[in-house]
Order: structure tokens, then C-alpha cells, then sequence
């Protein structure tokens, strides 16, 4: 169980990861995970919904002030909710029934992070906007996989589906709102799937760390609205290898640990 110094640790590590993640459409999820692994030592297999509890409380801030520039409404966001749900709905499942030891699901973590951190450092994405593809069933085939991943992982999917979508050819200015409101209802939908196994099983290991997790949503809700609105002032391609770089030193650190080398 985590204690009111962990609460406010997570507070204000969210807001600061918030801050910097948000423009580019990610919630910031993927970075703290390790955070509640590694320093607020939060149990497994809970840390997943309280990362999707994060995610719920943390993106209204963001989504508030895209909604004040009328960027909520759009095809993109449609087509990742119509793939996402069911994604993390299964995400979930799996999460609990198959992939609860702890090397196992460090060994998820790196495999998330691995791809992910490349493509981010490398900075490979076609601005190209006139060619984006049309959001139809395509992307919203794409937005189920990273659903699922999500749902085991605990990000709500945006974290993959923003640098997926960037190279696709969408604009960050359109991927931002789309992929937020895109982790904002898969992770509604990913905390009540835990609860609700939480319940069936009863053993008092699967429910969010309910108090860590509203602390971290607090200093995200709050760093979120900041990183919306500083977006146009931050430049695209630093910002993505910043986070791919931590990403992939993430991933080796938790593929080590996970094979019991580190």
C-alpha cells in the first residue's frame, strides 16, 4: 500500500511528465508506469488500472482546452474509439488471466516500449497531410491492437497510436485531441473491467490504487492543460526524440530485469 509521501511523489511527477507529453498527444502513462513500479512500488498486478485511473482523471485537462479550439469533434477520433475499446476491453482479461507474473509483464513492458522509443528517437514520420490516409477501418483495425496493449500495459492505447498515426501522415495538431479522447474512454472502460474482475475474483490485488491514483490524476489534470496549450510553441521534432530516448532506456532497463539479469 502506498502512503500520503508516494501520493504527493506521484502528483508531482505526473505534473511534470504531463506537461511534456501531452503536446504530442500522449498522456503520459507509458513513463509512469515504471514511476509506480520502481519508486512508489505499487503491487502487481493494480498497477495497471491505477495507471488507467490516472489516465481518466489526468486527460480532461487537455481534452478542456482542445474543446475550446473546437478540435474534439473529428473522423480520427471516431474511428480510434470504434477500434480502442474492445481493445482494452481484451487488454484487461488478458492482463489478469494470462500475463500476472511479474517477469512476465516486465518483459510486456520493454516489448511496449522497445518499438515505440525507435520510431519516437528515429523521427520518422511523413509530414505529408494531403496524403493522410482517410480514418476509416483501417486505422481503426490499428486503434484495436494498441487497445489491446494497452489494456495489458495500463496507457489506454494513445501512447502507441499518436507515433503510429504521425507516420501514417496525420498532423500532431489533429493527433493530439484525437488520441486523448481516445485514452481518455478506454481507460473508463479499462478501470471498470478491473473492477469488475476485481469482483469476480475477490482477492484484493486488482483494484486501482485508488488515493495514488487520484493524487497522480491531480497533477496531471493540471499539467495536461498546460501541455495543451503550450503545443504550438513546442517543437515537434525534439520533443519526440526526448521521449523516444527515454523510452527505449526504459525498455532495456525492464527487459534486463525481466530475464533476471538486472
Amino acid at each position: 500500500m502506498t502512503d500520503a509521501r508516494d501520493w504527493l511523489l506521484g502528483g508531482v511527477i505526473a505534473f511534470a511528465v504531463t506537461l511534456i507529453t501531452t503536446p504530442a498527444g500522449v498522456s503520459g502513462a507509458v513513463l509512469l508506469l515504471p514511476v509506480q513500479i520502481s519508486v512508489l512500488h505499487v503491487p502487481n498486478p493494480a498497477l495497471t488500472p491505477t495507471n488507467l485511473l490516472y489516465n481518466v482523471l489526468s486527460t480532461p485537462g487537455a481534452l478542456a482546452r482542445f474543446a475550446r479550439e473546437r478540435r474534439l469533434r473529428s473522423p480520427l477520433t471516431r474511428a480510434l474509439l470504434i477500434g480502442t475499446i474492445p481493445g482494452v476491453l481484451a487488454g484487461a482479461v488478458l492482463r489478469v488471466e494470462v500475463l500476472s507474473g511479474p517477469r512476465t509483464f516486465l518483459i510486456v513492458v520493454a516489448i511496449v516500449l522497445a518499438p515505440l522509443g525507435a520510431w519516437l528517437a528515429a523521427g520518422r514520420t511523413r509530414q505529408r497531410e494531403a496524403d493522410a490516409p482517410r480514418p476509416g477501418a483501417g486505422v481503426s483495425a490499428c486503434a484495436f491492437a494498441t487497445g489491446l496493449i494497452g489494456g495489458v500495459y495500463g496507457i489506454g492505447g494513445g501512447s502507441l497510436l499518436a507515433p503510429l498515426l504521425a507516420y501514417l501522415g496525420f498532423s500532431l495538431y489533429a493527433i493530439a485531441p484525437a488520441a486523448l479522447s481516445s485514452t481518455f474512454v478506454t481507460s473508463v472502460v479499462g478501470v471498470l473491467a478491473y473492477q469488475a474482475l476485481e469482483l469476480a475474483q475477490g482477492d484484493g490485488t486488482i483494484a486501482p490504487e485508488w488515493l495514488l491514483g487520484i493524487s497522480m490524476g491531480v497533477g496531471g489534470i493540471c499539467g495536461s492543460y498546460l501541455g495543451a496549450r503550450l503545443q504550438p510553441r513546442i517543437p515537434e521534432a525534439a520533443l519526440r526524440r526526448l521521449l523516444g530516448l527515454i523510452c527505449l532506456g526504459l525498455a532495456v532497463r525492464y527487459a534486463l530485469q525481466g530475464l533476471g539479469v538486472g
